[in-house]
């Protein structure tokens, strides 16, 4: 007979949401590659002025529900705050924008005289777990793993905690 081992990881997970990415890059184009190892899809949206449509109306054409994520992948994407309050005025359970704690602060700053406290705080920025990596590979792993820990209630923080 041979004895059954409990595996470490779940066959019946439920199918993911998708990951809006604005700006066509190498982080986005890193995240599709990883985030294909979770079963989630990435669309990557272009930011330019020719793009049709715009990833405003896009994101305003496509609703987003709770299990959906949107990165703003490039902290100088035209209109990327009216983007940001597009996705904050729907139901996506991660918005984020990549940029330093400084850019950050600043961009807390400029929305807060527009959003609510409780709406500012759904918003990730700087985006991403603090793994040091400063590359495309690893920013993009680690937007990832906080869009999985975000979607599980998780912080994201070490397993031996």
């Amino acid at each position: 007979m041979v004895e059954q081992r409990n595996q470490p990881w779940s066959d019946s997970v439920e199918r993911p949401g998708r990951i809006i990415a604005v700006s066509d890059n190498p982080i986005s184009r890193a995240m599709t590659a990883i985030a294909a190892a979770t079963d989630r899809t990435v669309t990557v949206l272009a930011d330019d002025d020719a793009a049709d449509p715009s990833p405003a109306a896009w994101l305003a054409a496509h609703p987003l529900v709770e299990d959906d994520a949107v990165v703003l992948c490039d902290h100088d994407t035209p209109d990327a705050e009216s983007m940001l309050r597009t996705a904050l005025a729907g139901s996506a359970g991660y918005v984020a924008v990549l940029g330093s704690r400084r850019r950050a602060a600043d961009l807390f700053a400029r929305l807060a005289g527009t959003l609510d406290q409780a709406t500012l705080a759904r918003l990730h920025s700087p985006a991403g777990l603090d793994i040091g990596g400063k590359g495309a590979g690893d920013i993009a792993l680690s937007l990832i793993a906080e869009i999985v820990a975000t979607a599980n209630g998780r912080s994201g923080g070490s397993m031996r905690s």
